[in-house]
């Protein structure tokens, strides 16, 4: 099965340039980034969603969070606007993935599942992170555990059955206490090197259609540098696009996302690779 937009040449891109999600050191490199990002495709079918630079309160264990949920209602309603079957949102940190992944598992349902390319499982709660920062926490939130004002939907909260996290290294107890009592299907960076047992364990969830959240940190820092929140062992740009091509050429490709993008000096050499990156995700 082929994903449908594959090689089309022209995605429906959407650009949020969040970084309060983020806390990672001088986050508002990630606006930057997603900026940089969108630049490498193509500008026709291009939306930016307008997002307030400015911080926001750390309120109920969350950084920035009267932001955030502008971010999410901004977003939302950039959503609302079109109609699209498969969209690129480019971030800014990981949880500009709120409404896209949540408006994916609404029309999809359970013929979805969502590979998590992450070095981190973003699996924590207000109670759990250790940072406050959101970025670690979307995808709990995404399955109905979150801040109360950021919750999806019940019909567009992502079930554990659906999900598939892929190349996470760098995990909190909690998290790993979650991973173990949910069953929650895991690739190692090893494991994902032979493309054939993603390709297997997202066929093992019953799916047709996937969805593909790329935070960029699960490349290894040796090989790319743009990153704001490096974890060594990751990996190489090569591998990552044939993990992509692998899944777009079995699965129909409900939507993607491309975040934590923070855009190093040697911008060149971080340009080609997310070119390569892109074009296993079939967008060019």
């Amino acid at each position: 099965m082929t994903g449908p937009d594959r090689g089309n040449g022209s995605p429906a891109v959407l650009v949020i340039p969040q970084w309060q999600g983020s806390a990672a050191r001088d986050p508002q490199r990630l606006a930057e980034g997603a900026h940089r990002l969108s630049a490498l495709l193509p500008a026709a079918r291009r939306t930016v969603v307008d997002i307030d630079p400015r911080p926001g309160q750390h309120q109920d264990g969350v950084r920035h969070l009267d932001v955030l949920i502008r971010s999410l209602e901004a977003t939302r309603a950039a959503l609302g606007r079109r109609d699209d079957d498969t969209l690129l949102a480019v971030g800014g940190d990981c949880g500009i993935e709120l409404a896209p992944v949540a408006r994916a598992v609404a029309r999809h349902r359970d013929s979805l599942a969502v590979v998590w390319f992450d070095a981190h499982a973003d699996l924590n709660t207000p109670d759990t992170s250790p940072s406050g920062g959101f970025h670690g926490m979307v995808l709990r939130t995404l399955l109905g555990q979150g801040p109360s004002p950021l919750l999806p939907r019940p019909e567009e909260r992502l079930s554990t059955g659906r999900l598939v996290l892929a190349g996470a290294r760098a995990l909190d107890p909690a998290e790993l206490d979650f991973i173990e009592s949910e069953g929650i299907r895991t690739l190692s960076v090893q494991a994902l090197r032979e493309p054939d047992q993603l390709v297997s364990a997202v066929a093992g969830t019953g799916a047709t259609h996937v969805y593909i959240h790329l935070d960029l940190d699960v490349l290894d820092p040796e090989h790319f540098t743009g990153l704001s929140c490096p974890e060594p062992g990751g990996l190489h740009p090569d591998q990552l696009r044939a993990a992509l091509h692998a899944l777009t050429e079995r699965f129909s490709l409900a939507g993607s996302g491309v975040t934590e993008h923070a855009p190093a000096a040697d911008s060149a050499g971080s340009d080609h690779v997310l070119q390569r990156i892109l074009d296993g995700m079939g967008f060019r």
